[in-house]
């Protein structure tokens, strides 16, 4: 497919390529113009399709956040990932606030790049442990970091303060939070949404650390994970963002009241914050080639989970799904089928596709044998040699693998072309595993489990191989 010479991976290795990695929030599958969307303008983002490789059979760790990026961070699915679910620490004597944090001294991918002599950072969203705890970004291996270390904090896209590496930096002439109480009765008048406009938009903020990070260690590898806000939910974006589609769209005003903050102009605000990260996305782009540093510097983008449609986002009218089933918090592949594209100029064939099947959790790996380290306890599959175009020798999974207690308790299984769902385990231990192809019906519209009896008794046996987590709420079968 991509006839790059074998010798390739150890030139690269080597060389030790500076590593950038973006995740969006809630991106959906066909929310970009290289996976089908039509309406919102992503010419950057685009751009590194053209000049690199797009996935088209990439999937989320999870389908919510935290579990995403815990199975991202350590390689490990979500039968032995250490958080499996979104799971809130109001107070305790050892954290204040955030997500259930990562145990001290876990094994992330920032750490075992810290071990090949990179310098990392991690910008944007953390939410796998507040700056008081164990699971704290520079407790985990990350050298510097700058952003929201609590996934609820970062619903605000405008808040009163982000973190720098341990120290709060707040920024005047924000807001509170994205989530105002309107009463179901009131009418929400259309300049209500100015409430929640500030000066200081985090993503930009955020994209301009970026651009600092690499200026500072354009002489030494780095790795770099960037992971942007957007589009998760509220509906916030500079005015200027909004104008770009001033007049493109029949809007009706979101008055807040399902959620978040309300907008005059959900469609074009939604467009606007995709727009305004693939911009930023560009700027960070150009800085490479500014700097030198194209050649020398892996850059991916991915998405932690599919769409939802809380919020005020039309979802149905910009076909975020990408004509999948399900969204965020399901197992369908509307809710954990993700973009994934790589850009590495020079190694890496321009405006390639593959269909290799992966996961967000085989990032690990790849860049273990990508900077010639060894790791064994990983669930991972390294995709480095279907980027280097050495497809012969790359190897497949036996499956993929999810659980997610939420939605009645569910688990999903991926092995070739057939994937089963089963759901509402939790309420009925006997409910019915559904297997679809998902290469021939990627919208999972034909259930074909009573064609696989045997298949189905591999699903049985391959959940029995689960970690039972530490927490009894993640362990929903009875």
């Amino acid at each position: 497919m991509l006839g790059l010479p074998a010798t390739t991976c150890t030139q690269t290795v080597k060389s030790k390529p500076n590593i950038i990695y973006i995740l969006a929030d809630d991106l959906g599958y066909g929310d970009v113009g290289c996976y089908g969307q039509k309406y919102i303008k992503t010419p950057n983002i685009d751009r590194l399709a053209t000049e690199g490789l797009l996935f088209t059979q990439h999937y989320a760790g999870a389908p919510v956040s935290a579990p995403t990026r815990c199975c991202l961070m350590t390689g490990k699915h979500l039968g032995h990932a250490y958080i499996r679910n979104n799971r809130e620490i109001k107070d305790s004597s050892d954290f204040k606030a955030g997500q259930t944090p990562l145990p001290e001294n876990t094994f992330t991918i920032a750490r075992m790049l810290q071990n090949a002599g990179y310098t990392t950072a991690l910008i944007g969203k953390w939410g796998l442990g507040s700056i008081e705890s164990n699971g704290a970004p520079n407790k985990q291996g990350f050298d510097f970091f700058y952003g929201y270390s609590d996934q609820a904090h970062a619903h605000n896209h405008y808040p009163l303060f982000l973190w720098r590496n341990e120290k709060q930096e707040f920024l005047q002439g924000n807001v509170s939070s994205a989530h105002p109480k309107i009463d179901k009765s009131e009418i929400v008048p259309e300049m209500e949404y100015k409430k929640y406009q500030g000066e200081h938009y985090s993503l930009d903020l955020m994209a301009g650390e970026a651009l600092n990070f690499v200026e500072k260690n354009k002489d030494n590898p780095f790795f770099l994970y960037l992971a942007f806000t957007i589009p998760h939910r509220a509906l916030q974006v500079p005015e200027e963002s909004v104008e770009s589609y001033e007049n493109i769209f029949n809007e009706t005003l979101y008055d807040g009241k399902r959620g978040y903050t309300p907008h005059p102009k959900p469609k074009a605000a939604y467009a606007g914050m995709i727009t305004r990260m693939d911009q930023k996305i560009g700027e960070l782009m150009d800085k490479l080639k500014v700097l030198g540093l194209d050649h020398n510097t892996i850059v991916m983008f991915s998405s932690d989970n599919g769409h939802t449609g809380t919020g005020g986002a039309d979802v149905n009218f910009f076909n975020s799904s990408g004509g999948l089933r399900g969204a965020k918090g399901t197992l369908y592949e509307g809710g954990i089928k993700v973009p994934f594209i790589v850009r590495w100029t020079g190694k890496i064939l321009p405006n390639k596709t593959t269909n290799h099947i992966s996961a967000q959790y085989d990032l690990m790996l790849t860049l273990a044998e990508l900077t010639g380290q060894k790791i064994e306890d990983t669930d991972g599959v390294s995709f480095l040699p279907t980027l280097l175009g050495n497809t012969d020798k790359q190897k497949k999974h036996d499956y993929l693998y999810w659980e997610f207690s939420n939605g009645g308790g569910q688990y999903a299984i991926r092995m070739g072309d057939l994937k089963g769902v089963r759901m509402n385990v939790k309420d009925n231990n006997e409910s019915h595993w559904e297997i679809y192809n998902v290469t021939t019906d990627p919208s999972e519209s034909k259930n074909i489990a009573e064609n696989h009896p045997r298949l189905i008794q591999k699903f049985n046996q391959i959940t029995k191989k689960r970690t039972p987590s530490v927490f009894p709420e993640w362990n929903f079968e009875k």
